[in-house]
């Protein structure tokens, strides 16, 4: 595989915000959003063998891996790095764009799907598949990140038409007005988890953490 770093850091994001977890960044990424945080994963990264990286993570005993990018889904081999994960009794979240297929995924026990749906002010919101909505699953998660009131409004559409199990969250674009947009979803009384990316609380807009 591909790999831009592999790292132990507290999850920041997503369902299971808090939890002490390893990251396992893969390289390149087929979209470029305006807000993207991870550009240094836009390279070509390392060659590692998936032994190596079990490995690694069972160096850091943590029960949760959380396979991100760059975009995980380019690289066919984050299939068999979250099977052998799974045979070693750890949870994966794979942390997708949301622009490629993540039914190959769903088969994989002890693995959750983090799904964006790219909102206008990512400039990438014409890259969305929406074929994969209706397949994801309870312990699954459709994330937007939002910057402004379109892309507010833009997220809210979708959720109002979403009726899986999946949970949304939102999630403001560092920097942003957070209140504001708790604010919105108080307002509408939007079904929704309004979340900030607690790594960047803890330690600011620093790499490998």
């Amino acid at each position: 595989m591909r790999i831009i770093e592999v790292f132990h850091s507290v999850q920041g994001e997503g369902p299971l915000s808090g939890e002490r977890t390893t990251f396992v960044r893969t390289a390149r990424c087929n979209l470029r959003c305006r807000w993207c945080d991870t550009t240094y994963s836009f390279g070509p990264g390392r060659e590692r063998s998936i032994p190596s990286i079990v490995r690694e993570v069972a160096r850091h005993r943590t029960r949760y891996v959380c396979l991100t990018g760059g975009e995980p889904l380019l690289q066919a081999a984050s299939l068999d790095l979250a099977r052998r994960l799974a045979d070693a009794g750890v949870t994966t979240v794979v942390e997708t764009g949301g622009s490629l297929d993540v039914a190959p995924y769903l088969a994989i026990p002890r693995l959750i799907l983090s799904v964006d749906v790219k909102c206008p002010g990512s400039k990438m919101d014409g890259r969305n598949r929406w074929e994969n909505l209706p397949l994801l699953r309870a312990q699954d998660v459709i994330k937007f990140v939002i910057g402004d009131r379109k892309d507010y409004l833009y997220a809210r559409t979708v959720r109002r038409s979403y009726g899986g199990p999946a949970a949304a969250v939102f999630q403001p674009v560092w920097g942003s007005d957070a209140g504001r947009l708790a604010d919105w979803v108080l307002a509408d009384r939007l079904d929704v988890r309004v979340m900030l990316q607690t790594h960047k609380v803890l330690w600011g807009d620093v790499p490998g953490r």
